[in-house]
This record gives structure tokens, C-alpha cells and sequence, in this order.
């Protein structure tokens, strides 16, 4: 994973109040048919993890920022969490039914992710990988989009160039169009907790600042209805 793939930690905090949940039938798209542990990589402060362990599988959270992790423990306290990243598993041989990236594997080495997932999978395993994009078909929220700047992932999915390598197939993908109510503070933390945020100067971070503010004074008082686009993408091991 990048350096910046592993800078989350430090906005911890951030990350988990102002990044969204996984809606739930996404969630059971992704894992439909799925019987036995799920490993969820990159997991974060928890927030595919906790929707995973919602819809009743045994679930390991794996993630290379201590940080991050120490943050979905203090949520998820009965789920195992281990450090590793994507390209080097702590998980034995043939050992989950699946495995699944949130709003992480545009931070990966494809070839030797994919290799190291089918590793882990059984025999028909499968292997999820998700994304919460803002839905910038929205005038206010184009607005936002332009006043915070684009994502790798925001990039990566609106060039149709999500991808993964040998031994996996063809991805199937799913659209799931939903609203995720949220108060300007947390709109806030979702932009403090992007990783070219955190790593900007305090230049780059103030200007941000000052033009999400002028998008959010635009608004109505009381909760906003972020419209978010999940796109979610499922194949299977051979």
C-alpha cells in the first residue's frame, strides 16, 4: 500500500465520524452465498467491518495503521483485528470464505494483492471490494467535490478502471444510489479524514477549509442529505 494509503491513523477521529457507512444491502450483495469468515482488509476504523459482523459473519479486521485499528477495537471489541496490508496477509492458506476491501483497494499492488487474496480464499471464495462515492450529479454536491478536490478512488471508479489480476475472472458490479444524513461538523470531518488532506500543508488544508465552508453556508439549516453512489464488485476465486 502507498504512503498515503497509510496515513490515516493520524485523522482517526475524522475518519470515523465523517466517513459513511456501508449500506446494507450492498453488503449482502457482496456476500451473497458467502458461508464462513470474512477477512475485511484495509478495515479502518470499522466501518465495512461492523456492517459485515451486522449481517451475522464471523468477521477479521486486517489493516496496516495501528491507528486505525486501535479505533475500530474501541467500537468492535469482540472482532479480531491484526496489522497486514493487502499484499502480505497474516491469514493461512485457504482460510476464508471471503475477503473484502472498503474504500481500499485503489490503494494496492493489483498483481500481488490478487495473488495474496486467492491465497487466503477457499476454493470459490470471494473476493468484494466497495466504494462510497458522493454523488456529484448534485449541483451542491459538485460544488463540494470541486471545493475539496478528487480522490484516487473517485478517480479510479469514474474512469471505469477498476481491475484485479490472476487467478480472479470478470468483475460483476451493482450501483446502490442511497442518502446519508449529515450535520456540517461531519461533513467537515469527512474532508479533514481524505489522505491528501492530511497531507497537505497548512496552506493547501486552510484554503480547503474556507471553500467547503462557503459550499456548506449555501445551505439549509439542519441535517444535509449527502446523496452517495456505492459501487460494489464481487468475483470468485477458482
Amino acid at each position: 500500500m502507498t504512503t498515503l494509503g497509510t496515513s490515516f491513523g493520524t485523522a482517526a477521529g475524522d475518519y470515523e465520524a465523517g466517513r459513511p457507512n456501508y449500506p446494507p444491502d450492498a453488503v449482502a450483495w457482496l456476500l451473497d452465498g458467502v458461508t464462513g469468515a470474512v477477512a475485511d482488509v484495509g478495515a479502518g476504523t470499522g466501518k465495512l467491518t461492523a456492517e459485515i459482523a451486522r449481517q451475522g459473519f464471523a468477521v477479521t479486521a486486517i489493516d496496516p495503521d495501528a491507528g486505525m485499528l486501535a479505533a475500530l477495537a474501541s467500537t468492535l471489541p469482540d472482532v479480531p483485528h491484526m496489522i497486514g496490508t493487502a499484499e502480505s496477509l497474516p491469514l493461512d492458506d485457504a482460510s476464508f470464505a471471503a475477503v473484502t476491501f472498503g474504500q481500499a483497494w485503489h490503494w494496492v499492488d493489483v498483481a500481488a494483492a490478487s495473488a495474496e487474496v486467492a491465497r487466503v480464499l477457499r476454493p470459490g471464495g470471494v473476493l468484494g471490494l466497495v466504494w462510497n462515492l458522493r454523488d456529484e450529479s448534485v449541483s451542491w454536491v459538485a460544488a463540494l467535490g470541486e471545493a475539496m478536490g478528487s480522490s484516487k478512488a473517485e478517480s479510479l471508479i469514474s474512469s471505469d478502471d477498476v481491475e484485479v489480476a490472476a487467478p480472479f475472472g470478470p468483475l460483476e458490479e451493482r450501483v446502490f444510489r442511497w442518502v446519508n444524513p449529515m450535520s456540517p461538523q461531519q461533513v467537515r470531518a469527512m474532508v479533514r479524514s481524505r489522505s491528501y488532506y492530511i497531507a497537505g500543508s497548512d496552506d493547501f488544508r486552510a484554503r480547503v477549509d474556507a471553500e467547503v465552508s462557503a459550499v456548506l453556508a449555501g445551505l439549509d439549516d439542519g441535517p444535509i442529505p449527502m446523496p452517495y453512489v456505492t459501487h460494489a464488485f464481487r468475483t470468485n476465486r477458482p
